[in-house]
């Protein structure tokens, strides 16, 4: 989704891959965030051609989505599937279309794809998770 950047958060937009690893209708690259200072994780996919990011946290019971890492459109690549109560959200939008998730949505999280690159951008409320010290780093990096 091509959305102006939120203004409400310090934090820079944060690279999160190639556009060419973003394929349609296919596996989604998913991220660590912090969603009201909890770790939590975010997941991108490609649909109609349009990068789209939501929190990995079904409407219905906020627990994670995806049946397989990364793997969260049902078997006909319609839609995002809930995998502990079937909830299904319609992907360009997350809002709920089927399922116990009632007239739910998932949570969007602003994303920009440009000049071959997908950003997704902080909010208030889903900033990116601190960067490892070095003194938790191997110590060949």
């Amino acid at each position: 989704m091509l959305e102006k950047r939120p203004v409400d958060t310090d934090y820079p937009e944060q690279f999160l891959c190639r556009s060419e690893e973003l394929l349609e209708r296919d596996k989604a690259i998913v991220f660590d965030v912090l969603q009201w200072g909890e770790p939590a994780h975010a997941f991108a996919l490609r649909i109609d051609s349009v990068a789209v990011a939501y929190l990995n946290r079904c409407a219905h019971v906020p627990t994670e989505m995806d049946w397989q890492p990364g793997e969260f459109l049902d078997s006909s690549k319609q839609y995002i599937l809930c995998s502990i109560h079937g909830a299904a959200y319609e992907p360009s939008s997350g809002h709920c279309v089927a399922g116990p998730c009632g007239r739910g949505k998932l949570t969007p999280v602003t994303i920009q794809e440009r000049e071959g690159r997908v950003y997704w951008y902080p909010s208030r409320h889903t900033q990116p998770p601190p960067a490892p010290s070095k003194s938790h780093l191997p110590e060949n990096e």
